[in-house]
C-alpha cells in the first residue's frame, strides 16, 4: 500500500456506477423518459436495460474525467436524452467523490499526524473543487429541465393550434351557412318594406280602391306572410350562430378564468359542438352522458384532451365508410369515467405500445404533430388520473380516462 492516496487513479465502471445504484438510477430514468433505457460500459457490455433495436435510437457517452467510461441509449430524442445522461454524470461524480474520500480515509489510519493533516488539506481542496463541480452540474442539469419543459410548452401550443386549425374550416362552413341565408333574407325584408311602404299614399289620399289595387298588385297577403317567415328564419340563423361562438368560448374557457372543476357532460356536448363540422362527414356522433359530478381540474385543458380523442376517432376511420364514435361517461366511487371508441378496424398489434411517445403517427409527413394522444396522456396524468385503451384488430379502439372527482381518490 502507497503512503499516499492515489488521486490520480482512473476508477472503474462499476465503482462509478454501483450494481444497486446502476439498478435504482435506471428504474428511474425509465419512468422519466417514459421508455426503457440502455446502460453499457466502455467495452459495450450491457449493464442494465436490453439493447433497444429500434431505428431511432438515441445514444450519449457517459464520461468521466474526460475518460468514457459508458454509453446511455434510449429511443427518444437528443434533447430529452441529454438531461438523462446529466444525472449519470452527477451521480458518477457523486460515486467518484466517495470512492475517493473512502480510500483517504483507509489511507490516513495509518499515517502520522503531520500527514493526516497534510492529507486533510487534500481531502479539502478536493472537496472543494467537487462542490464547485457538483453545483455547475446542478444547474446545467436544471437548464436542461427548464429547456425541456419550455421545449414542451411550445409543442403542446403547437397541438393545440393544430387541432384549432383542423376545426377552423368546419366552424367557418357553420358559420357561413346560416350567415349566408340571413343577409339573404334581409335583402329580401327590404324589398318587402319598399313594397308595404308603397300603400302609405294611397291611404293618405283616402282612395279606398288605389288601396285594395295596389295590394292585390303587390300580392302584400303573401309579402307579409313571407315576411314572418324571414324575420323567424333571421332570428334562428342568429340563434345558430350565437350557439356556436358560445361553443367555442366554453372550448377555450374564455370565460372561465380561474375556473378549477369541469363537468364532464356539459363539456363534452361543448366539445361536439366544435368538433361535429370536422367530425360529421367521417363518423356520426352518439353520445350517452352518465352525469358524472363534477371533476377538479383545467376546464381548458381537459376540453383540448376530449377534442384530441374525438380527432384522433375520426381520423382512424377508413376513407368511404362513416362510422360511428360513441362517447359514455359514468363513475364509481370517487372516479369520474370517460368512454370514447370508434368502429375504425382497430390498432395493430405492433403499433399499439407506441401511440402514446412523442411524435409518432401513422399519417404521412405532415398530416399531423404526432403529439395529440402524447397530450391527452400528460393531461390526464397532470389531473392524477389515468388512460387505458382496448383495441381489437378489426372491430374497433376505445379509449378510457378515469379522473378523480376528490383529493382522496387522486392520491389512492
Amino acid at each position: 500500500m502507497s503512503d499516499d492516496p492515489d488521486f490520480e487513479r482512473s476508477l472503474s465502471f462499476d465503482e462509478l456506477l454501483p450494481a444497486r445504484a446502476l439498478e435504482r438510477a435506471g428504474r428511474a430514468l425509465d419512468a422519466m423518459l417514459g421508455t426503457p433505457v440502455h446502460i453499457s460500459d466502455a467495452t459495450g457490455d450491457t449493464r442494465y436495460g436490453t439493447p433497444p433495436d429500434a431505428a431511432d435510437v438515441t445514444s450519449m457517452p457517459l464520461n468521466h474525467d474526460l475518460e468514457t467510461v459508458g454509453a446511455l441509449a434510449a429511443a427518444v430524442p437528443p434533447a430529452r436524452l441529454r438531461p438523462a445522461a446529466e444525472l449519470l454524470h452527477t451521480l458518477m461524480h457523486a460515486n467518484a467523490r466517495y470512492a475517493m474520500a473512502a480510500s483517504l480515509h483507509f489511507q490516513t489510519i495509518e499515517s502520522s499526524y503531520v500527514e493526516l493533516q497534510r492529507q486533510h488539506a487534500e481531502l479539502q481542496a478536493s472537496e472543494a473543487r467537487y462542490r464547485e463541480l457538483a453545483t455547475s452540474l446542478e444547474q446545467r442539469v436544471l437548464e436542461q429541465i427548464g429547456t425541456i419543459e419550455e421545449a414542451q410548452r411550445q409543442l403542446y401550443q403547437a397541438e393545440k393550434l393544430a387541432s384549432v386549425g383542423q376545426l377552423a374550416a368546419g366552424v367557418a362552413h357553420e358559420i357561413n351557412n346560416p350567415l349566408g341565408f340571413m343577409l339573404s333574407n334581409l335583402r329580401s325584408a327590404r324589398d318587402y318594406l319598399h313594397d308595404i311602404s308603397g300603400i302609405q299614399r294611397p291611404c293618405r289620399a283616402g282612395d279606398i280602391d288605389a288601396v285594395q289595387h295596389y295590394w292585390r298588385q303587390e300580392n302584400l297577403d303573401f309579402v307579409l306572410e313571407d315576411f314572418a317567415t324571414l324575420l323567424q328564419e333571421t332570428q334562428d340563423g342568429a340563434e345558430r350562430v350565437a350557439r356556436i361562438v358560445s361553443s367555442l368560448k366554453d372550448f377555450s374557457s374564455i370565460d372561465h378564468g380561474g375556473a378549477t372543476s369541469v363537468d364532464l357532460d356539459a363539456a363534452l356536448v361543448t366539445v361536439c359542438d366544435v368538433a361535429t363540422p370536422k367530425i360529421n362527414p367521417r363518423a356520426e356522433l352518439i353520445f350517452q352522458p352518465g352525469a358524472p359530478p363534477p371533476i377538479p381540474g383545467d376546464p381548458a385543458k381537459i376540453n383540448q384532451a376530449l377534442l384530441n380523442l374525438l380527432l384522433n376517432a375520426a381520423e382512424a376511420m377508413p376513407a368511404g365508410r362513416r362510422g360511428h364514435i360513441r362517447i359514455r361517461t359514468s363513475h364509481t366511487g370517487h372516479w369520474a369515467r370517460v368512454d370514447i371508441g370508434d368502429d375504425a378496424g382497430g390498432i395493430p398489434a405492433e403499433v399499439l405500445p407506441r401511440i402514446f411517445d412523442p411524435f409518432f403517427t401513422t399519417h404521412g409527413v405532415g398530416q399531423g404533430t404526432g403529439l395529440g394522444l402524447t397530450v391527452v396522456r400528460d393531461i390526464i396524468n397532470a389531473h392524477h388520473g389515468r388512460l387505458e385503451v382496448d383495441s381489437h384488430p378489426g372491430e374497433g379502439t376505445t379509449f378510457s380516462l378515469f379522473l378523480p372527482m376528490d383529493a382522496e381518490a387522486a392520491h389512492d
